[in-house]
């Protein structure tokens, strides 16, 4: 894999220190980010039957949110490169608050698709783009485990607010819980201010003094390379990115629908609020420990060079999981599926952005995910609501986990095929990079020994 480097060559991460206060703003930051559309199902029966709308219609509402934080991942990576982690992360998180404020006196379904998923999702990209991106700054050895336990944060949120917003549902209604959501969500705030810059400030000065000290013929193309770090389309002839790319285009068809319909679908088979709330926060425990457990396996010295072949089987083991959740009878056997679905879950969210990382490398990582969120928005908006159309067309949700089942395992699959073929042209490409600095060094040596030999007759003569 490309080295992974930092944005300033001459910068080297502390790989601990401040960083792991970091990597606590991350946690929080990255939980809400993640957990907050999963946990707002737990209000969608009751807002479906205030709105009278169907299954198809309610699950726009995450699905809105979370693709207008995928969205926002280009303009998120444009504000980070110019002004750092710290105001982007508060920003957001007075914009996800002031939208949970406004979606309190929703009239319309409109109305929260507005607030909630388009404000909300923003400010969510807000407070994801920046804590993935900071990470590469503060950690290179260590950073599989810094982004394993960064990204636990979203079961740690998820199992927090599952029982808690079935509580203030209980207590104040969805109008009232999303107002106490609107302060709950300022806690990224302070998330944000603990994401002190470091190789940001490094890369910023490193970046001047190249400025100044390129010729005068070369300044015109300033601006062209500023848009370069912004958007950098090279990455589109990158080998690597476009494997991740192709397969998670496919994954997000039905990477969230499952977590979405989770507490609906135990509703649908008369399993209690309570119990069918209790779901997810099995899930989010389970997902809880297996990401940092992840993080470590993946920072090994057996795993570590390989990752990716990680990552694919993670990938396919949540298909198997969801071909078979239709088999597991009652609520026994949807505690069963939800453990082993967080597992999966885990799995593939603690090492998603890490792999990206392990592809195109840390210098490259902020416009990377840029564009990969951009794109995976399209799956993430149309996921939830074609799987909800299915439990409308044949009012069971069955063939929704099987749909999603495949959306995950053929991906999966294309992963193990194509990661092998990559890591092959890998050890290829590196096999004729040491032959040709074998070669040129002989060249050298051949050269400088013909030099002294002359010198040496220029001498006798």
């Amino acid at each position: 894999m490309p080295p992974t480097a930092a944005t300033n060559p001459v910068y080297k991460p502390p790989d601990g220190g401040w960083g792991w206060a970091v990597v606590f703003g991350a946690f929080i930051s990255i939980g809400f980010s993640y957990a907050f559309p999963k946990s707002l199902t737990i209000y969608f029966k009751e807002i479906q039957e205030y709105f009278s709308i169907s299954y198809s219609e309610i699950a726009w509402l995450s699905s809105v949110m979370l693709a207008s934080m995928y969205a926002g991942g280009p303009v998120s990576s444009v504000l980070v490169n110019r002004y750092g982690s710290r105001p982007v992360v508060m920003v957001g998180g007075v914009m996800v608050s002031a939208a949970m404020v406004l979606a309190s006196f929703g009239t319309t379904i409109m109305h929260l698709y507005l607030c909630v998923g388009v404000i909300g999702g923003l400010g969510l990209a807000f407070n994801l783009q920046p804590a993935l991106t900071i990470i590469g700054t503060y950690f290179q050895v260590k950073r599989p485990l810094a982004n394993g336990l960064a990204m636990t944060g979203s079961p740690v949120v998820l199992f927090t607010l599952a029982p808690l917003n079935q509580f203030l549902f209980d207590s104040f209604g969805w109008r009232g819980s999303f107002l106490v959501l609107g302060s709950i969500v300022l806690n990224c705030c302070a998330a944000g201010a603990l994401m002190r810059p470091a190789a940001e400030e490094a890369a910023t000065v490193d970046t001047s003094r190249q400025s100044d000290n390129l010729p005068t013929t070369n300044r015109k193309h300033e601006s062209q390379s500023c848009l370069q770090k912004f958007v950098d389309l090279s990455l589109f002839r990158h080998r690597g990115f476009l494997i991740y790319l192709i397969g998670n285009v496919v994954m997000f068809f039905g990477f969230f629908a499952p977590v979405v319909f989770l507490a609906p679908y135990a509703k649908h088979q008369g399993i209690d609020e309570y119990s069918a709330a209790f779901l997810l926060s099995i899930f989010a425990l389970v997902d809880m420990f297996i990401r940092p457990a992840t993080g470590l396996i993946g920072n090994t010295k057996w795993i570590r060079p390989r990752i990716q072949y990680f990552f694919s089987f993670s990938v396919s083991f949540n298909g198997v999981c969801h071909l078979l959740c239709p088999l597991a009878p009652g609520y026994v056997g949807l505690v069963v599926y939800s453990v082993f679905f967080g597992l999966a879950f885990g799995m593939v969210s603690a090492l998603l952005f890490e792999c990206l990382m392990d592809l195109v490398g840390a210098h490259r990582f902020s416009t990377a995910v840029g564009l990969v969120t951009i794109i995976e928005c399209g799956p993430v908006l149309l996921g939830p609501p074609l799987s909800g159309a299915l439990v409308d067309i044949f009012g069971e949700y069955k063939y929704m986990y099987y749909a999603c089942g495949v959306f995950m395992l053929v991906p999966g699959i294309f992963f193990f095929i194509m990661h092998y073929y990559n890591y092959k042209k890998l050890d290829e490409e590196q096999r004729r990079r040491a032959a040709l600095e074998m070669k040129t060094s002989e060249e050298t040596v051949q050269l400088k020994m013909s030099q002294d030999d002359e010198t040496q007759h220029e001498a006798d003569g």
